[in-house]
């Protein structure tokens, strides 16, 4: 039992001392990880306090920058303020001042009114006193006096002004001739182009454009064996089908033309046969001239004319004036010519003979420097024309005195074929065309029962609906007629509208 007893005792001893040895072991640790953590802990707080302190410093500066910035603005507009405000109390003092001189000066005019005032009294009551002085030493009334000066200003005014208008007048015709000068000299040189086209380029047609490369030739050889032979300037260009012949003969052109279309037509191109048709063509023309120009004078019925003459009216055919052909112009005129002669009773063969012949001095190749009524007139003489045919060829545009009756009936014959709606400048096609459409144009408004186009397609006369437009409507209506065809069409001079309906509203196109 006692040895139970120790042994129990022992191993509870034991025990004991073990848990105590464990327990002190551990309590060694646990320091030890408290200490670690202790000093781990002082580590991280202090990291944190630096971390804390640098974003403190970090965020004072920026807010320094910000207050620093915003004081420079308040400062800057303080010092904005302080200039407005000095520049504000310096107009104000200018303003005082302004005024208190403004106030000054009121002060004198109204001194200054008030002693006119006084002064125009003084002045009328003088002035009645005057007048009635008057009255009384010319014994009659201020009314009557006013009247007699008012006729004898009257008169006088009158007779300088029939001075004036009488020397304007002078001035006016000094002037006139030269003023007329420059209008035509400002119209040629408007015209010129148009003139010069007309007058100097004819066109050949061909059916294809691989005739142009035959034309040509070799290296350009039968083009210039053509202009060599015809003295004409082949323009060869992309022109689509057409060949531009250029010169201001229209002689060497119509010969350029024949002998190209013989050329184009036969096939064989080359520099020899150019010369030869050339050569040909140029005979044949001139039998041809010489044959226009005898079928002219025996149609006409005109006997007796120089040989030359006759080949200068042949050649009238293939010369033109402004777009009018000359050798029909020429037969108009002595038609014409001889109507009037007729009518008249004067010599109507003479007045024929002068109506054919009053343009021959367009036709020579050498042009001097003379009207060609004078240079006419000059051929005439030479080639033993009588002397009133001579005189109308002359004086048909004034170039020299008329001495004979038929003289200004050439003249005045002239002026009507040249007149003659769709003679000049353009052809009857065209015309007619252009007084078409000027009827269809006004047709096409609502309310336009007829249309008529008067005087050349110069006044265009617009019958309305008296139920369908009213006064005022036909006004519009030749405002927007007149419009249209200012804005749409091309005419020469001016085209007046007229509405006719109860009451007339023109416009007039310019």
């Amino acid at each position: 039992m006692n040895e139970v007893t120790y042994v129990v005792v022992g191993v509870v001893l034991g025990l004991l001392g073990g848990f105590f040895i464990l327990k002190v072991l551990t309590n060694k640790q646990t320091k030890r990880i408290l200490d670690a953590a202790e000093k781990e802990g002082e580590q991280l707080k202090t990291e944190k306090i630096l971390q804390a302190k640098e974003k403190f410093v970090q965020l004072k500066s920026e807010y320094e920058k910000t207050v620093n910035k915003r004081n420079h603005h308040i400062s800057q507009t303080e010092n904005k303020l302080k200039q407005k405000e000095n520049s504000l109390n310096q107009k104000m003092n200018d303003y005082n001042k302004k005024y208190k001189d403004v106030k000054r000066l009121e002060t004198k005019l109204e001194e200054k009114i008030s002693r006119n005032q006084k002064k125009e009294e003084d002045l009328g009551r003088q002035h009645k006193r005057q007048v009635e002085q008057l009255e009384a030493v010319a014994g009659i009334s201020g009314e009557q006096a006013k009247k007699e000066l008012i006729e004898t200003l009257k008169s006088e005014a009158k007779t300088e002004a029939m001075s004036h208008i009488q020397d304007t007048i002078e001035e006016a015709k000094m002037s006139a001739n030269m003023e007329a000068k420059k209008i035509v000299i400002k119209s040629i040189q408007r015209c010129a182009t148009e003139t010069a086209i007309e007058n100097s380029v004819s066109v050949f047609h061909i059916e294809s454009d691989e005739i142009k490369g035959r034309i040509i030739g070799r290296e350009g050889r039968n083009i210039r064996a053509i202009e060599a032979a015809t003295g004409v300037e082949v323009i060869v260009d992309d022109t689509p089908e057409a060949i531009i012949l250029s010169c201001f003969d229209p002689i060497r052109r119509e010969i350029a033309r024949l002998s190209l279309h013989q050329l184009v037509t036969d096939g064989r191109i080359h520099p020899a046969r150019i010369e030869e048709v050339v050569s040909k063509t140029s005979k044949n023309l001139d039998e041809e001239i010489a044959d226009v120009g005898k079928r002219t004078a025996i149609d006409l019925g005109i006997h007796g004319l120089h040989p030359e003459l006759i080949r200068m009216v042949g050649r009238m055919k293939f010369r033109s004036s402004y777009g009018q052909n000359l050798l029909q112009h020429s037969r108009e005129v002595a038609n014409l010519c001889a109507i009037m002669a007729t009518e008249l009773g004067l010599d109507v063969k003479a007045a024929k003979r002068a109506g054919l012949l009053h343009d021959i001095g367009k036709v020579p190749d050498d042009e001097p420097e003379l009207p060609h009524a004078i240079l006419g007139m000059n051929l005439a003489k030479k080639l033993k024309e009588k002397p009133d045919v001579c005189n109308a060829i002359g004086a048909h545009h004034d170039e020299i005195e008329m001495t004979t009756l038929i003289a200004p009936i050439v003249q005045v014959c002239d002026a009507i074929s040249g007149a003659r709606p769709g003679a000049r400048r353009e052809i009857l096609e065209s015309y007619i065309k252009r007084i078409k459409e000027l009827e269809e144009l006004a047709s096409n408004y609502p309310g336009v029962l007829k249309t008529y186009a008067i005087q050349a397609g110069r006044e265009l006369r617009v019958v309305v609906e008296s139920e369908k437009v009213s006064d005022k409507e036909s006004q519009q209506l030749a405002f927007d007629i007149s419009q249209k065809i200012q804005t749409e069409m091309t005419y020469p001079g001016q085209v007046k509208v007229t509405v006719i309906r109860e009451v007339r509203a023109v416009g007039i196109a310019k």
